[in-house]
């Protein structure tokens, strides 16, 4: 796990720029074992097949296509099954936008894959917020900031942010490093710079009536 005190804290984050590697990426499960193991640590392929509901075979298989793709790697001693995996990076940006035709496509998709996953956690928090603990409803925010700033205003915005964020990294990959009564916490950024004369895109067209 990359050190929590880099001087930037992005620095620690995989760029993948390539159409294959992200291609390769993009299946569920796949997807499903990489954010297991980021949010929760190291585990092996039965343990994760006991948590997303697939075969130790087939979390094996998986597994092992992310290792040779370089996102996961072995992380102590085991045989088969048996072996535990972690990732090898804190998380990874896709795509160099306009380099590469097909790798654009890739990085879309693949993109469109992890914000759905993200969006429909978000939405299942929403439906089960009554289940949780008075002090985790309280904490739980939904905000929204709109302002003005300048590309490289947003860029120092988002190592700022970065950060923060990034003294609670070491915990990933640590468990006794987790203080009593924690769980794991999801952060959704979506930092985008406005279309003024069209605030409501994608939303008038839907409207009964219009044609």
């Amino acid at each position: 796990m990359p050190s929590s005190d880099a001087a930037n804290p992005l620095d620690s984050v995989r760029r993948v720029t390539d159409a294959k590697t992200m291609r390769a990426l993009a299946h569920p499960v796949r997807i499903s074992l990489l954010e297991l193991l980021m949010i929760d640590g190291p585990m092996t392929a039965t343990k994760a097949g006991e948590r997303i509901g697939e075969s130790p075979t087939t979390c094996s298989f998986h597994l092992r296509q992310l290792s040779k793709y370089g996102f996961v790697e072995e992380a102590g001693r085991g045989a088969g099954r048996n072996r535990p995996w972690r990732v090898t990076s804190i998380g990874m940006t896709m795509g160099e936008e306009g380099v590469d035709p097909q790798a654009d496509l890739a990085a879309t998709a693949l993109q469109r894959m992890f914000r759905e996953r993200h969006l429909r956690r978000f939405q299942h928090w929403r439906d089960t917020r009554a289940r949780y603990p008075k002090e985790w409803r309280e904490v739980a925010h939904e905000d929204e900031y709109v302002f003005w700033a300048t590309p490289e205003e947003l860029g120092e915005l988002e190592t700022d942010l970065a950060r923060l964020l990034m003294r609670y990294v070491p915990r990933l990959g640590d468990r006794s490093a987790r203080p009593p009564g924690s769980r794991a916490v999801e952060v959704l950024q979506f930092i985008f710079p406005l279309d003024l004369e069209n605030l409501e895109a994608g939303e008038t067209s839907s409207r009964p009536g219009d044609g």
